[in-house]
């Protein structure tokens, strides 16, 4: 399992976005219009901040 975080969000300010299924950060996830979730443009499934994760 690799985790590849895109240096130029990390120690920018900006969250860093994990998908579980996909096992990747996320640069560029959708946002739900209704509900404002954001979920992963390739799988769909809700994305999870690094930092509440423990790995970044």
């Amino acid at each position: 399992m690799t985790m590849d975080f895109p240096e130029e969000l990390e120690g920018k300010g900006e969250e860093v976005l994990y998908c579980p299924v996909c096992q990747e950060s996320v640069a560029d996830p959708l946002v739900c219009g209704d509900c404002a979730a954001v979920i992963c443009r390739r799988c769909g499934t809700p994305l999870e901040r690094v930092d509440e994760l423990g790995i970044g």
